[in-house]
Parts: structure tokens; sequence; C-alpha cells
């Protein structure tokens, strides 16, 4: 009996420590993306969205007026599946997931290279959604700017 108990304790244990919490299942999937990118995989990009994803630029222009772009992301997709292993490379840095059940936000400051040189930083703002127990980017709203950077 002491037995069965210690492999019992011994597996929820385990089980626990191993256990990802929800933050780090969506941090999983937009890194995922990224590393989608800077390897020119589109197949493994394709599987961090969801089927009906929506990508926008806020956009400044220079006389300082703001607009919101869509972009394509069927157009992305086919962006990167051109790029050679490498070159786009954006480099994030997680500051804040929020989640409500099978919601949630990430607020990610980058800044993007390519093919190894600065081209401009941001912040992108992802929306996630749980579908059939996995994390889906369904938005992704990012701005751009080339100053700033530090």
């Amino acid at each position: 009996m002491k037995y069965i108990f210690f492999l019992f304790t011994a597996t929820v244990f385990m089980t626990e420590i191993n256990a990802q919490t929800a933050e780090d299942s969506v941090k999983t999937v937009v890194n995922k993306m990224f590393e989608a990118m800077r390897n020119a995989d589109p197949a493994a990009l394709k599987t961090t969205f969801s089927d009906n994803i929506v990508f926008h630029t806020i956009a400044t222009s220079r006389e300082g007026t703001v607009t919101v772009r869509s972009e394509d992301p069927k157009e992305f997709i086919d962006f990167i599946s051109k790029e050679k292993k490498g070159n786009a490379d954006e480099r994030i840095v997680i500051e804040t997931i929020k989640l409500d059940g099978p919601l949630a936000l990430v607020w990610a400051p980058y800044k993007f290279y390519y093919a190894g040189k600065f081209s401009h930083c941001g912040v992108d703002s992802f929306q996630l959604v749980r579908i059939n127990g996995e994390w889906k980017i369904q938005y992704i709203i990012d701005t751009r700017r080339k100053q700033g950077c530090e």
C-alpha cells in the first residue's frame, strides 16, 4: 500500500513540475512564430495562426498622420517562404501576458533585423484564442519606427 501511495504521490509531483502554465503555453506559441520566421518555415508559421488571423500595422506618415493598415496574412507567409534562413529576425521581449479563459493578450516590444542589419523596432500586440486545447494567434497589430529603439 505504501508503494502505491508513493507512486501516486511521485506521479502527481512530477506532473506538476513538468506542467506548463497557461502563460508558458502562450509564450511558446508566440516564440514559435518568430522561430518559424527566422527559419523561413511557412508550414511552422501557419501552425501558430488561427484560420482567420488578422494583421494590422499602425503607420505614421512624415506629416505625423496615424493610420491603421491591414496586412494580408497570406502575403506575409509567402514573404517568409521566399526568405533565406536567418533573414527575418524579429527579436522580442514579452513584457505582459493577460489571460481570461480562452483569450490571451501579449505585449512585446521588438527589434527587427533583416539579413543581419537593423531595420526597425516597435511593439507587437497579440490576441490569442485557445481553440480545441491549443493557443492560436488570432490578431496581431504592431507599431514600426526607426528611431527610439535603444
